[in-house]
């Protein structure tokens, strides 16, 4: 067991240079759904495709790795502010695209970050969130070092636990972050992987915790947003699709109750762990514009 939990960590931290993605569970046969669960996933390093149509500059940042960044100029001028976007595991800054064309519209510059391991950043390893979030803070200084002072950090997925666990360890001082489906901890987004495959997660997921841990240099055990949540004080929009098998609504109340200043919670319940644009687009639209206006914030809170 510790063999099989040993190399199925490491296909999930370690992005292939060739070959096809695994299907998402409930596509697979019963046989593709052994041979995963037995072998491993396989994840093709992730390519960043297709790129901005508008104006925008490569940036590559020095930060435990080196990372690959976009940064757009607002075509609204003057700009409100700074959004600093991180894609989900798996991703890659181009899948952002669309998100940052809506923050474009509102009047913000863009940054997209594109992880260790994804698009044109080094590596092919991804720690889920916890290395990244040095990659985070590299990111936000960068913004801070050109002027801005109305800096938001947004994510989605393992996007959103780097940037909580950003907070957390180095107190950035941002004016508030957009935070997509984070997971309440590594264990329980694992052992949600293996529920969604009709698979017993026990004793294999904390074999998978633990092994991936060890082979990625840290404990991955305390990787726990919701813990991460108990030390962010910025305004805070969580946003949560009720279809996803990936991350529960308890998990997600769990955090928001832990999030310590002005904060609201939009559901969106015909959606699971994916883009929200693909059918809440105006909703979407609608709860970021109205969070990024700090007088209707405390009207959220009061709702609330």
């Amino acid at each position: 067991m510790n063999v099989i939990a040993f190399f199925h960590a490491y296909k999930f931290t370690h992005f292939a240079s060739t070959g096809s993605k695994t299907q998402a569970p409930g596509k697979l046969a019963t046989t593709g759904k052994i041979k995963a669960l037995v072998f491993g996933i396989s994840n093709p390093r992730p390519e960043n495709n297709p790129k901005p149509q508008e104006a925008y500059r490569t940036i590559v940042l020095e930060s435990n790795k080196k990372i690959e960044c976009w940064y757009k100029s607002s075509q609204v001028n003057p700009a409100k502010g700074t959004v600093i976007l991180f894609h989900g595991y798996g991703g890659e800054k181009s899948s952002m695209i669309d998100k940052a064309g809506i923050f474009d519209s509102l009047g913000y510059h863009t940054l997209l970050v594109d992880f260790m391991g994804s698009g044109g950043s080094e590596g092919n390893t991804t720690t889920i969130g916890y290395k990244e979030a040095a990659q985070v803070k590299t990111a936000y200084e960068y913004i801070r070092g050109k002027g801005e002072k109305n800096v938001y950090l947004f994510g989605t997925s393992m996007g959103s636990a780097a940037i909580m666990k950003a907070i957390h360890d180095d107190q950035l001082k941002v004016k508030g972050i957009i935070v997509e489906c984070p997971f309440g901890s590594l264990y329980t987004t694992v052992c949600a992987r293996f529920h969604n495959i009709h698979a017993p997660a026990f004793p294999m997921a904390a074999l998978l915790v633990f092994w991936g841990g060890v082979q990625n240099g840290y404990w991955a055990f305390g990787h726990n947003p919701a813990t991460y949540a108990k030390a962010i004080s910025c305004p805070t929009l969580l946003l949560y699709g009720e279809q996803d098998q990936n991350v529960s609504k308890a998990e997600t109340d769990e955090i928001y109750a832990n999030l310590q200043g002005e904060k609201r919670l939009c559901t969106y319940p015909l959606a699971g762990h994916e883009n929200y644009l693909k059918k809440y687009r105006q909703a979407w639209t609608n709860d970021v514009t109205l969070f990024l206006q700090p007088l209707n914030r405390q009207t959220f809170e009061q709702e609330d």
